[in-house]
């Protein structure tokens, strides 16, 4: 038996979960990325690890980790506004004792999982970009293999992330929701 549960957020809400955000943004100013990110991961193994994992927490963590993904792409080179961003949320959620302290069991991810969900929302023309970035690189590289000369892939790669940078850049500016930052 499964249960549906829906809840609506008010302002207060959000502008706690905002502040929230705002400071794991500040903290990620002060730390390297490179242990933000080795910390996520080492979050993501030990909540995989429980047992049993709440559905609501493991259908996260493909998205925990496609954001890691992108972060770490290099030939993505994520604009620094949003790597702050998707830093923020790791912080956040690698952080135990946060709105609901990570020990408590079934719920003590929901908070994380409401950040997450917000977060996603907020850079989904980033992560649409994203996909179709890495599908052209894909497509490219099962086309040409290893036959293209290595600055034309260069090139063609690049010029893809530039277009998929400024289209995401345009969309995120006419989103119609409330800012997250």
């Amino acid at each position: 038996m499964t249960m549906n549960l829906s809840f609506q957020l008010s302002d207060q809400d959000l502008r706690y979960f905002r502040a929230a955000l705002k400071k794991s943004r500040n903290a990620v100013r002060y730390a390297e990325e490179s242990e933000i990110i080795d910390a996520i991961r080492d979050v993501l193994a030990e909540i995989q690890s429980n047992d049993p994992l709440p559905d609501f927490v493991a259908q996260r963590i493909p998205i925990i980790e496609a954001l890691i993904q992108m972060l770490t792409d290099v030939e993505w080179q994520l604009p620094k506004t949003h790597r702050e961003r998707v830093l923020a949320v790791f912080m956040y959620f690698g952080d135990p004792e946060d709105i609901l302290p990570d020990d408590i069991p079934v719920i003590g991810y929901l908070d994380d999982v409401i950040i997450v969900e917000l977060v996603i929302r907020d850079l989904r023309h980033v992560l649409e970009a994203y996909d179709d970035f890495c599908q052209f690189r894909n497509e490219f590289d099962n086309e040409k293999g290893n036959v293209v000369d290595g600055a034309i892939r260069r090139d063609r790669i690049d010029r893809r992330r530039q277009q998929l940078h400024q289209r995401m850049q345009r969309r995120h500016s006419r989103q119609k929701t409330t800012p997250l930052w």
